[in-house]
């Protein structure tokens, strides 16, 4: 298949190499140049922009920031699509926003799905990330091939934006899951414990969870080294803020946690990982 990829940070370069490996015939684009260079180097050619990386392709996917990044992007793809273009955004937006943008590519004839992705770096880099598509069961099956390359938990949701809703609800269980954690070395620490023996006996009952054993371990190695930025956190949860509001609908948890992310990300903690949420909380425990 040929496939245009959009973006090649933390989660882009990782699993357009793993499309690479698959046999996928990749042109790439990336606003940095040097982001590219790992995957010229792999064997993808190199486009000027976005509208050149989706000339000729089957496929094209994006993994960027925010919102206005997946429409600049898509209206750029639009641009150089032949009929009947799938077109893959992976980022993680608000569900009205990947409505809209699907919408808008519509028109032009190009078929938009939306499927962000949970795993983070270590998931991209392995090709076993959870992928959550929204869209057209036929997209999706076009889709699905280049999907199988990058990860192992596959679904489709949904129509349109039901793929960014699954990711809203994914960030939800990983932000607070990640903020009860921290609150659970925290609460050990300050009661002069070894934080490694209570993360040990947690793992072993219900309190188990892929968070504690995966960033537990990370807080108590205090490895801040990014996988998952902070700042990328807060943005998802304040997108679940955002769309509870539009919603009208109570999540007095996902709000405390997006309040302690802002707060990670006011402290000028927002290029570390998330689990630098437990600084934040060390600090205001006077543990720091």
């Amino acid at each position: 298949m040929k496939i245009g990829f959009i973006g090649l940070g933390i989660m882009g370069r990782p699993m357009a190499l793993n499309l690479l490996r698959g046999g996928h015939q990749l042109t790439v684009w990336a606003r940095r140049a040097e982001s590219m260079q790992p995957l010229l180097a792999a064997g993808a050619a190199g486009a000027a922009n976005a509208t050149e990386a989706a000339r000729g392709a089957d496929l094209v996917i994006s993994m960027v920031a925010d919102a206005p990044d997946v429409a600049a992007v898509m209206q750029a793809v639009a641009q150089g699509a032949a009929p009947g273009l799938v077109a893959v955004d992976m980022s993680t937006i608000a569900p009205a926003a990947a409505r809209r943008i699907g919408a808008e590519l519509a028109q032009t004839g190009v078929d938009f799905v939306d499927a962000p992705v949970s795993g983070g770096e270590a998931g991209a880099i392995a090709g076993h990330l959870s992928i959550m598509a929204g869209g057209s069961e036929a997209a999706f099956a076009r889709a699905l091939p280049a999907f199988e390359r990058m990860g192992k938990n596959i679904v489709h949701i949904g129509p349109g934006g039901s793929g960014q809703v699954a990711k809203a609800a994914n960030q939800i269980v990983t932000g607070m899951g990640v903020l009860a954690v921290a609150e659970a070395l925290a609460f050990a620490a300050k009661n002069g414990v070894d934080r490694v023996k209570v993360r040990e006996a947690l793992l072993g009952g219900f309190a188990y969870s892929k968070i504690l054993e995966n960033h537990g371990q990370r807080m108590i190695e205090r490895n801040f080294k990014p996988g998952f930025k902070s700042w990328m956190h807060e943005k998802d949860l304040n997108i679940v803020m955002q769309t509870a509001h539009e919603l009208g609908l109570c999540l007095p948890g996902a709000a405390a946690t997006a309040q302690m992310f802002n707060a990670v990300v006011g402290s000028g903690l927002g290029e570390e990982d998330s689990v630098a949420v437990l600084k934040v909380l060390e600090r205001l425990s006077g543990q720091a």
